[in-house]
C-alpha cells in the first residue's frame, strides 16, 4: 500500500493557508468599494475594473510562474511573489489618484496573485498520486473559508481604523503570512525522502509523462485550456451578476447577497467531495458530472423568479462552482503527468482568467442594451454547452 511521507500533511496546510489567503485577500477588495467611491465619487465600473486588471494580470504572470516553479521550485517564487501581493494591498493606503488604484491593486497586487493557484496545486500535484484528488479538494476549501473570513476582517478594520489603515494591515499581515508558509514549502516528496524511499516513490507512481513541448503539441491540452476558459466565462459572470438580478427581481440587498454566501458555503463542500470521487472515478468523468450538473443550474436560473428558487440555483451552482476548481489541476495531471505540470497548468489558468475577464463584461453590457439578464444567461448556457461539447472530444493522449 502507498504511503505518503509524514511532511505530506504539512504540505497540505501550507497549500491549503496559500489559497486561504491568497484568494481571501482578492475576494476583499469587495469591501473596500463603498468606501472608495465615498471618498473620491469613483464609479463602480471604475474600482471594479482594478480587481478584473488584477485578474488578469495573474494570469499573464501565471503563465511565468508555472514556467519558474517546474525549474526552480515554489519556496522563492512564493516568497517574493508574497512581497508583490503584500506591497500592491499596502501601497493602497496611499491612493489619491486613479492610475494609483490601477498601478497598486491592479499590476502589483495581480502579480502577487499569479502564483496563488499555480503554486498550490501544483506543490499538490508533486507530493500526491494516489490520493491527490481529494488533497487538491481538502486545498481548494480553502479558497472558501478564506472568501469567508478575510473579508470579514477587512470590514472589522474598516469599520474601527479606515479604509487606509485597512488596507495596510491587510497587506502587511498577508504578505508576512505567505513568507512565513514559503519557508516551509518543499517542492516535492524527494526533497525529504532517502535514495531507497525516491525508488519506492517512483516505482509506486506509474504516471504518463509528457515534455512540455510534447503536451503543447497536443489536441488535447488545447481543448482542456478553451474548456477552462468556457467554465471561469461562466463563473466570474453568475458572481458578479447573480446579486443584483435578485435585486431587479425585488429581493432585498441583504437576502440577494445571501445567494452568494451560499454559493461559497455549498462550493466549499463541492470541493471537497469532488476531491474524494475523482481518486474514485477519475478527472474526466467528474467532470462530465459538473457540467450536468452546472447546465441544470443555468435551466433552473432561467425560471427563478423568487427568493427561495434563487437559493435553490445557489445550491445547485455552488456544488458545481466548487467542483470546477478542484479538478482542473489534476486533469492537467493525468493527460500529461507532473513533470511540466506547472508549466502547463499556468497556461490553462491563463485562459481560464481570459474567460473570467470577458464573461462578466459581457454580461454587462448586454444588459445594459437589453434591461434584463435572460440573454446573458442563455449565452452564458450556450457557452457551457460548448464546454461539454469539448470535454466529449477529450480523448487520452497516444504515448
Amino acid at each position: 500500500m502507498h504511503k505518503n511521507p509524514p511532511y505530506a500533511n504539512v504540505i497540505v496546510g501550507l497549500c491549503f493557508g496559500i489559497q486561504a489567503i491568497g484568494i481571501g485577500t482578492y475576494i476583499s477588495y469587495g469591501v473596500f468599494f463603498n468606501p472608495l467611491m465615498a471618498e473620491f465619487g469613483w464609479s463602480r465600473a471604475v474600482i471594479s475594473g482594478a480587481s478584473s486588471a488584477a485578474f488578469i494580470i495573474s494570469g499573464i504572470f501565471g503563465i511565468l510562474i508555472g514556467r519558474l516553479n517546474d525549474n526552480f521550485g515554489p519556496r522563492k517564487l512564493m516568497a517574493v511573489t508574497a512581497v508583490f501581493l503584500g506591497l500592491g494591498c499596502s501601497l493602497m493606503y496611499t491612493v489619491t489618484q486613479i492610475w494609483q488604484l490601477y498601478l497598486f491593486f491592479g499590476l502589483i497586487f495581480g502579480i502577487g496573485i499569479s502564483a496563488i493557484d499555480v503554486i498550490a496545486l501544483t506543490t499538490i500535484t508533486r507530493w500526491f498520486s494516489h490520493n491527490r484528488g481529494m488533497m487538491t479538494g481538502i486545498t481548494k476549501v480553502g479558497t472558501g473559508a478564506g472568501q469567508f473570513c478575510l473579508p470579514l476582517l477587512a470590514s472589522i478594520l474598516i469599520l474601527n481604523y479606515g479604509w487606509r489603515n485597512a488596507f495596510l494591515v491587510m497587506g502587511l499581515l498577508s504578505s508576512i503570512l505567505l513568507i512565513i508558509i514559503a519557508s516551509l514549502l518543499k517542492r516535492d516528496p524527494d526533497d525529504y525522502a532517502s535514495g531507497h524511499q525516491k525508488e519506492q516513490q517512483k516505482a509506486t507512481v506509474p504516471e504518463v509523462q509528457f515534455t512540455f513541448r510534447q503536451s503543447l503539441h497536443t489536441i488535447q491540452f488545447w481543448i482542456i485550456c478553451l474548456i477552462n476558459m468556457s467554465i471561469l466565462y461562466c463563473m466570474m459572470s453568475i458572481l458578479v451578476h447573480i446579486v443584483p438580478h435578485a435585486m431587479d427581481l425585488g429581493i432585498e440587498q441583504q437576502y440577494a447577497a445571501s445567494i452568494l454566501s451560499i454559493i461559497g458555503a455549498v462550493s466549499m463542500a463541492g470541493r471537497f467531495v469532488t476531491g474524494i470521487a475523482i481518486d474514485r472515478i477519475k478527472s474526466k468523468k467528474m467532470l462530465f458530472v459538473c457540467f450536468f450538473v452546472l447546465m441544470l443550474s443555468l435551466l433552473w436560473l432561467q425560471t427563478a423568479d423568487s427568493l427561495w428558487k434563487l437559493y435553490v440555483f445557489a445550491c445547485m451552482y455552488g456544488l458545481a462552482h466548487g467542483s470546477f476548481f478542484t479538478i482542473i489541476s489534476p486533469i492537467v495531471a493525468e493527460f500529461f503527468g507532473i513533470g511540466f505540470h506547472g508549466s502547463l497548468f499556468g497556461i490553462v489558468i491563463f485562459f481560464g482568467t481570459v474567460g473570467g475577464a470577458i464573461g462578466p463584461i459581457m454580461a454587462g453590457q448586454i444588459f445594459d442594451v437589453t434591461g434584463s439578464y435572460t440573454l446573458a444567461f442563455w449565452i452564458i448556457s450556450g457557452i457551457i454547452i460548448a464546454g461539454f461539447a469539448l470535454l466529449r472530444l477529450l480523448k487520452p493522449v497516444a504515448g
